[in-house]
């Protein structure tokens, strides 16, 4: 095995993991504080507006070695009825009432312009009521011929609050990347950073980062935030999604452009939970 470049740099980050998913042999959580087991999400057949959550995950398996290290997660068809697979937030994420931090890592291998099937893909998606009312999420959407990949970081709608748009406008919580250029048999590796969020203040920030890249930052002068119950929201994954992820994890605070460009760099070497004794 080749040593790692910076070991300081990645303890420092691992010590920082709230949930993790190694995808190597389960379709589960390798450590976290809360449920590790997946579970789905239907919209129910006769009441509007109505989930149906059943435990299990069809259209989803471990593809064996086929992973930035070891196996991964493979999508292979979208779920019927609005169908998505999710992990519980509680005891999984940093969050806080009053002001928190975190990131958000995870490795994709995807042709968004040739593999999806529908408009709009989110291969994660942390939310209570949606993608746009307390969400946190980075999406593929359905332009053509080439997809953009979007970061939005959606504060909940409060009693007389409109509902924010989805734009390009200065005032709308998204970061655009055009033409990613994704292309299938390819990893790369994907941070969301969040800071001051749930403060109640307009000093929130978000920063998304694509192969230890800056690709852009979101600063509002509004508050950002999310106002979850922790009981009923989900860190929602491979939505609409069809290709394969892997190594996906969270951390209890926003991680420095160092630190995310060592994760890039290092990971081809070793990153796992087991190399820091606090995780083993």
């Amino acid at each position: 095995m080749v040593a790692l470049q910076n070991p300081s740099v990645v303890g420092d980050i691992l010590k920082s993991v709230t949930f993790y998913a190694s995808f190597d042999s389960a379709l589960k959580g390798d450590f976290g504080g809360g449920e590790l087991n997946l579970s789905t999400r239907t919209n129910h057949k006769t009441e509007k507006g109505a989930f149906v959550f059943e435990k299990g995950f069809p259209a989803f398996r471990i593809a064996p070695g086929k992973g930035v290290s070891g196996g991964a997660l493979e999508a292979v068809d979208v779920l019927p009825d609005n169908g998505r697979i999710f992990f519980p937030a509680r005891g999984n994420i940093s969050y806080k009432k009053g002001g928190w931090s975190g990131a958000f890592s995870v490795w994709i291998n995807v042709d968004p312009d040739t593999q999806l099937k529908t408009g709009f893909c989110d291969p994660v998606q942390i939310t209570e009521n949606g993608a746009g009312n307390g969400g946190i999420w980075f999406d593929f959407n359905d332009a053509r011929p080439n997809r953009n990949l979007r970061m939005g970081t959606f504060p909940a709608i409060t009693d007389g609050m409109r509902p924010i748009q989805e734009s390009r406008e200065a005032f709308s919580p998204m970061v655009w990347v055009d033409k990613p250029g994704l292309k299938a048999g390819e990893w790369h590796h994907v941070v969301l950073v969040w800071r001051n969020f749930d403060t109640g203040k307009a000093d929130g920030s978000a920063a998304l980062y694509i192969d230890g890249k800056l690709m852009g930052e979101i600063r509002k002068d509004y508050p950002i935030s999310m106002d979850w119950d922790l009981d009923k929201t989900g860190i929602y994954v491979a939505v609409n999604y069809i290709g394969l992820m892997d190594e996906m994890a969270f951390f209890n605070r926003a991680l420095t452009d160092e630190e995310i460009n060592v994760y890039y760099l290092d990971f081809f070497f070793s990153f796992t939970l087991t190399s820091v004794p606090s995780h083993s």
